[in-house]
This record gives structure tokens, sequence and C-alpha cells, in this order.
């Protein structure tokens, strides 16, 4: 008999998969990393020429790379992309040269704080070329001349990305996105690849009420393409969530959208302080993963991010210590959990009306209290009828109903589905 894995250790293992492959905002490591993902949920792929314009942004040339090292006299490579996808800057423009370590120098890239490790930099935009390498490799170089050979190509192309949709009741939308552009990157970007795509099969398992976008885009130009595209479905976009950093074992942490108090933002601070799970609720900030693009002023979604210990707030950051030992099975699954239990409170966050305002209907000839017997928390269910009854007046959620009176989400849903049967209150 197989063994069985849990969810956790099955995205660990859809993140060991992942690792190796060099990936950026364009390129056939996208398309490679998005053909693993659709082996395990259907992936609709969209490709956007090069030259087109999204926004106030251009999608650049397409860039790819089959080779790249540096070598010295005796043929031996000193760094090698082969090694790690980390080795070439991002976006290096070809080249093939021999050069002194001198001049060499200032293409190379380090962490003198951090001498083992290797940095992750690019340089999307700007035509350049360079080498990362760990401080104690470039420190035991010695003097001398050295073959630098990148064989990489920048050519009119395609930015990828890909949808997976889950259909809900209506046809008002929750939009999970997550980038897909970093290379050898465990954390940031690998675990919440790995958490979107186990998140939308266990939604597909239930009929959710909303209908859920699931978004694998490379960051800032990916989602700014896709918002370019999609300006009609926009107005649909009723809540989002930016995923990233998502296995590390930092606790979590919420980032607020723009708004402060959308609906989401609501949602995960209620779940996450009913959990009592050790968190954080950060306000929003300009500058971070792709809730800044949905939350920009024109387009001002109620999308925020959920990580574990955010991005630049841990020393592995960007660098090659975000690695496969970074990240582990328990986190990934804890992640997925909260994604589940927000939008399960999500998708039963209804506004309703009483329909016998005038005093206190009564429940006892309905059956209601009947119901009740033998629960442990009878007298809690009681007085979560009386709760929603009270403030079922069309503008409070049942959210706000389980905020203002510090009783269980779950509980509260539930007397408002005991009360809708008996036709006391109406959607």
């Amino acid at each position: 008999m197989a063994p069985v894995t849990t969810a956790g250790e099955e995205m660990y293992a859809l993140v060991e998969r992942l690792y190796p492959l060099c990936r950026s905002i364009t390129g056939d490591g996208v398309r490679a990393t998005l053909e693993i993902v659709a082996e395990y949920i259907p992936l609709q792929t969209h490709e956007v020429p090069t030259g087109t314009q999204v926004l106030d942004w251009t999608v650049p040339q397409e860039w790819n790379i089959r080779d790249a090292y540096i070598a010295d006299t005796a043929g031996h490579r000193v760094v090698d992309f082969a090694a790690s996808s980390l080795h070439v800057l991002g976006y290096s423009v070809p080249v093939s040269a021999t050069m002194p370590l001198a001049e060499l120098r200032g293409h190379l890239h380090t962490l003198p704080d951090y001498p083992s490790w290797v940095p992750y930099r690019t340089s999307y935009y700007q035509p350049e070329w360079g080498f990362c390498l760990a401080q104690e490799t470039l420190d035991a170089l010695p003097d001398g001349e050295y073959e630098v050979r990148i064989d990489s190509t920048l050519a009119d192309g395609h930015l990828t990305y890909a949808e997976h949709v889950v259909p809900g009741q209506v046809a008002d939308e929750v939009i999970v996105s997550c980038h897909v552009c970093h290379p050898s990157l465990a954390n940031d970007n690998l675990a919440g690849i790995a958490v979107a795509t186990f998140l939308a099969r266990a939604l597909a398992e239930q009929t959710p009420w909303y209908t859920y976008r699931f978004l694998f885009a490379p960051g800032t130009i990916g989602v700014i393409t896709w918002l370019a595209r999609n300006a009609e479905r926009v107005e649909r976009v009723k809540h989002g969530l930016v995923l990233a950093c998502a296995g590390d074992s930092g606790s979590l942490t919420y980032k607020r959208s723009r708004r402060g108090e959308a609906e989401i933002d609501r949602v995960m601070r209620h779940v996450l302080s009913a959990s009592e799970r050790p968190h954080r609720i950060a306000e929003f900030t300009p500058y971070g993963y792709d809730e800044r693009q949905f939350c920009s002023p024109g387009f001002n979604l109620g999308v925020g991010s959920l990580t574990r210990t955010p991005y630049a707030d841990y020393p592995e950051y960007h660098t090659s210590a975000d690695n496969l030992d970074f990240v582990s099975p328990e986190a990934m699954a804890d992640t997925l959990a909260v994604c589940r239990e927000a939008f399960a409170v999500l998708d039963r966050n209804r506004r309703y009306v009483n329909l016998s305002p005038y005093g206190e209907p009564q429940l006892g000839r309905r059956g209601l209290y009947d119901a009740l017997g033998g629960r442990s928390d009878t007298k809690q269910a009681q007085m979560a009828m009386l709760w929603v009854l009270n403030l079922s007046d069309g503008e409070h959620s049942l959210l706000a109903v389980a905020e203002r009176s510090g009783l269980p989400f779950d509980t509260v849903a539930a007397a408002a589905g005991a009360l809708h049967g008996v036709g006391l209150i109406k959607a």
C-alpha cells in the first residue's frame, strides 16, 4: 500500500519539482512552471506579445538562458549556472569574453554579511550582464584572466501567465494571486504557488458562493498585464488575496488592502484572531507584492496580502538560503488552512433582513429551542440567534454580528441558517 501523504507533504513535493527551474518575468522557465502546475489543476495559459501596451507599461522582450559560467585558465567553472539559476543576473544580455578579475569584479554581486550565500539580482529593464556568487567564492579567486560566458537571448516573444477558475454560485469574484517569476527561491515564491494550487483544488471540491479566480503571473508586469486585459472584469472582483512567503517557520502576517477595512481585511483579522495563532496585522503600504497593483488608486480593489515572515524581514530573502530547507510541509499546511478558514467565512458572510422586526419573535413555537437540545453550546447558540435577529437590518453582515457579539462566526452562521430555515430572516 502506498503511504498516505498530507497536503503539506504534497505541497512540499511540488516546491521540490519547481525549485530547479530558472524563472524570470518571461521565458521558458515560466512556461515549464505552469506546465507542472497544470498537472494539479487545469490552467488557461495566456501569451501576450512583446511590445503590447499594458497600462503605463510595455511587455518587454522575452528572456531565455541556456548556459552561463565563469571559468579560470584551466577551464574549471568557478561559477556555474548549471549549479544554481541564481548565479546569473536575471535578464543578463549575452556575453562571451575573456577579461581580468579586476574588470570582471564590476559585474559580480555578493553578500559580504553572509559570505556563503548567493544573492538574487535582476536587471529587467536595463541592458546589463552579471553573475551572483558567494563572497567566499570571490575571495578565493586569484588574479588573472577568466572566461566569461552567458548564453542567453533577449528577443521579441511573449509574456506568459495563467488562470484557473473555480465556478461559484454568483459571478462576483475572489482573486487569489501569486507570482511565478522568481528562480530557485523556495519561500518566495514557490511556497505561494503551492498553497494557491492546493487551495484551488480544495475549493473545487465544494460549491462556493463566489467564483474564485487564481492568477499565476510574473510579479508586477504580469498583474499589470492582467489588469490591462481585464478592465471589463475588474468590477466583478469583490475580494482578493495575494499569497507569498507561505512556507517559512515564522508566524502569519496579513497586510491590509488600501481600503483598510475591506471585507477581506475584516475576515482575515477575525479568522486569525479567532484561531489564536500567533500573527500580525500590517497596514497597507504601496510597496511589496502585487497587492499594490490591485490596490492602485484607479482600481482600489479589496485585495490584501498573506505571508508568513514578510518580504525582506528575514535574512534569507532573495538569497540562496531561501532553499528547500527553509520551508516545511507544516508551515505550508498552516497557511493553506488559514486561507480555507478565511474563504469559508467570506463565502457565508451575508446580510439578512429580519422579517419579524417588531419585538422578539417567539423561537420556541418554531422549534428552534428544541433543535438546540443537547448541544454543549446551547446558551451560545441561543445568544447567536438573538444577535442575528437584532442586527438583521440589511446593513450588518454576519461577520459584523460576530464581531459585535464576540461569538464565533460559525455559531453565528449556523444561527442564521436556522432562522432562515423557519422564515424569520431573508437574505
